[in-house]
């Protein structure tokens, strides 16, 4: 790390890493779909399915990570970062759009966990605090990528419908910030990394199945991490379909799209680090539970709703119910774990928030092309809501400690 500040090299890489990825995915993503003529189910799973990769390969790129090393298992995950946004210029169907959204997900099914340890190790007793700064950081890429790409989309369509073209420079410019991600990370992960020497193959894998017992066997883990991933639920389903329902529904333009995501996304990074700094001396588990109230009961209005300007308010209002959960969940289930398993940890986390982030959108898909927005966004709000008192009462440590 940094001698002078451990923290700004994750923070440069995971701008520029979540940036490449905000400009692939919302609100691009669905109207590419939309483009080649899918419906909305095939539209959830287009945004949904990156997701899924993230839940079979987080948990065991965080342990890996506690065997190997986290700064060549980040590597891995940045070149994916890199290299994955070009291949979508090559695109000319949805079957072929939901391949290439799989494999890019190993983007942030192997980064995501292991960049979280890294923080978690370095952060001390300001567990909470750091976490929420390095995602609030980050998801400044997400803040830009969004607009951003809805403008570039918006501009090409003044005169004429959309064309393949038009998605296609939207790709060029992710490509172009995975690269800078990449370069960012080049230099940042030189140095040489503390790591256990002369582990054997059979060591290795013991240690790396002990971790995630050890870990999976922790019942506030799971429970932490399922109210993330209901959060995250809710989350996926607003990714994929408010640009739909924007556009398509509200008679919005695309750049009004990608601004009501953005709204969400400003929202979460100015309350996050606050409410993480808050729980580190106030405790989690209210915070979260507040967060998940706020994002049901947003979500809940936005079938309601049917201007901009009210979406917007509506947007803002979810971004900080998700900054409520976000700024503190990951932060108690390091409170949690021993040191040594923070890289599991991390996975185990990530992978239960995949499982929900990815079943939003395929969910709602479903109810939308089943009955319609108001019947699928209430049904998932109120599962968000039935587990709040599962999470206060399975939940029974709310005081940040450190472990070793």
């Amino acid at each position: 790390m940094n001698s002078l500040n451990p923290f700004m090299g994750i923070y440069a890489v995971g701008f520029f890493a979540r940036m490449s990825y905000a400009l692939a995915r919302s609100p691009v993503l669905p109207l590419f779909a939309l483009y080649f003529g899918a419906g909305p189910e095939a539209i959830g799973w287009v945004v949904g399915i990156s997701t899924v990769t993230g839940i079979f390969f987080k948990l065991p790129a965080g342990a890996i990570s506690d065997v190997i090393g986290r700064k060549k298992t980040m590597l891995v995950g940045l070149i994916v970062f890199a290299v994955m946004p070009f291949t979508y210029l090559w695109v000319k169907n949805v079957q072929l759009l939901m391949v290439i959204r799989f494999l890019h997900g190993f983007a942030t099914a192997i980064y995501g966990p292991v960049s979280m340890a890294v923080i978690a190790e370095i952060a001390g007793n300001k567990k909470g605090e750091m976490l929420s700064w390095f995602s609030s950081i980050t998801i400044i890429g997400n803040l830009l990528g969004a607009p951003v790409g809805g403008w570039v989309l918006y501009s090409m369509s003044k005169t004429a419908a959309l064309s393949l073209g038009d998605f296609q420079k939207v790709y060029l410019l992710s490509g172009c910030a995975g690269l800078i991600s990449l370069f960012c990370a080049w230099r940042y992960l030189k140095g040489e990394e503390t790591i256990q020497k002369g582990i054997g193959l059979k060591s290795a894998f013991s240690k790396f199945l002990s971790g995630i017992h050890e870990v999976m066997s922790d019942r506030r883990v799971v429970i932490t991490s399922s109210a993330e991933g209901l959060q995250n639920m809710t989350m996926g389903a607003l990714e994929a379909f408010l640009p739909i329902y924007a556009v398509k529904v509200v008679g919005l333009n695309e750049f009004q799209a990608g601004l009501l995501w953005g709204i969400q996304v400003l929202v979460t990074i100015v309350s996050k680090p606050i409410m993480g700094k808050f729980s580190d001396g106030s405790g989690r588990k209210g915070v979260i539970a507040t967060g998940m109230v706020l994002c049901a009961v947003s979500f809940a209005c936005v079938p309601l709703l049917k201007t901009f300007y009210l979406l917007l308010i509506t947007a803002a209002f979810f971004g900080v119910g998700e900054a409520f959960v976000t700024s503190s969940s990951a932060a108690l289930i390091a409170d949690l774990c021993k040191k040594r398993h923070f890289g599991t940890a991390m996975g185990t986390f990530g992978t239960i928030f995949d499982i929900g982030h990815a079943s939003g959108p395929i969910l709602a898909g479903a109810l939308i092309a089943a009955w319609d927005y108001l019947y699928a966004f209430w049904l998932m709000a109120a599962i968000l809501l039935i587990f709040v008192p599962v999470f206060m009462l399975g939940v029974d440590v709310d005081s940040p400690r450190n472990n070793q």
